[in-house]
């Protein structure tokens, strides 16, 4: 069997070259690449945000159609929002000479956050699911919604001309980094544009965005945000109960 590809490893060689590149330019500085970070939830991109701000340009891209309840869905894009505004509040208070403090830390290098929030499709996913109802959690179903997203972002960051897309699906421990990276890699070869390999769980990311989400005082979920998902964690608690 194959060794498994460190992503962590490939992120930190981009990230060495980038810092590189910047300590050897003159006063007139090169411009941060812009990343396209396609964002699951405020807790996930919550450390993802943090890490990448001090090296990229970062735009978060909200589309999430697997979430298939409307309300949660509005819960979870302004929690998204609201986490940008407190990140980028940081910036803006550093900037003006006031002190920062608690977490995550800001530096001169942090930059500002945008966000565009995709449409609201949950038919999309509906139809890329069918067939796929009685798959368990991490498996076929959800390799195509990882697909059905990763696309869609991979499409934006081409259309505006970005220069990395990426995901903050690879925080989770219940997540497939190997194949989001791959699903990610086809993604670039089909739209031309670079995929910002990641497995941000790594480094103690999985744990670091928990307390960052204590910290801002997040909305955690438990599921994806499905509801196949969301029937197979009712289940799971009602068999710790029997």
């Amino acid at each position: 069997m194959a060794n498994k590809r460190n992503y962590q490893k490939k992120l930190d060689s981009i990230i060495e070259k980038l810092s590189v590149d910047h300590v050897q330019q003159d006063s007139g500085g090169q411009q941060a690449p812009t990343l396209l970070l396609h964002s699951c939830c405020a807790p996930c991109s919550s450390y993802c945000m943090a890490y990448l701000r001090e090296y990229f340009d970062i735009t978060v891209f909200y589309y999430n159609p697997n979430i298939t309840e409307d309300a949660e869905y509005r819960h979870r894009v302004e929690e998204e929002k609201r986490l940008i505004a407190a990140y980028n509040q940081q910036v803006e208070n550093l900037a003006a000479g006031k002190a920062v403090t608690g977490k995550p830390q800001v530096t001169a290098n942090s930059k500002k956050i945008r966000i565009i929030e995709g449409d609201y499709e949950p038919e999309k996913f509906v139809e890329i699911a069918r067939g796929y109802e009685d798959c368990p959690e991490g498996g076929e179903r959800c390799f195509r919604c990882f697909a059905l997203r990763l696309r869609k972002t991979a499409e934006l960051a081409k259309e505006l001309k970005f220069d990395y897309f990426t995901t903050t699906l690879t925080i989770s421990p219940l997540k497939n980094a190997e194949k989001l990276n791959e699903i990610g890699e086809q993604m670039a070869k089909e739209y031309g544009i670079t995929w910002l390999p990641s497995d941000f769980k790594k480094k103690e990311g999985y744990k670091q965005s928990i307390e960052l989400s204590h910290e801002f005082d997040l909305y955690r979920q438990d599921y994806c945000g499905c509801g196949y998902s969301k029937a197979e964690r009712e289940r799971q608690r009602l068999s710790q109960t029997d």
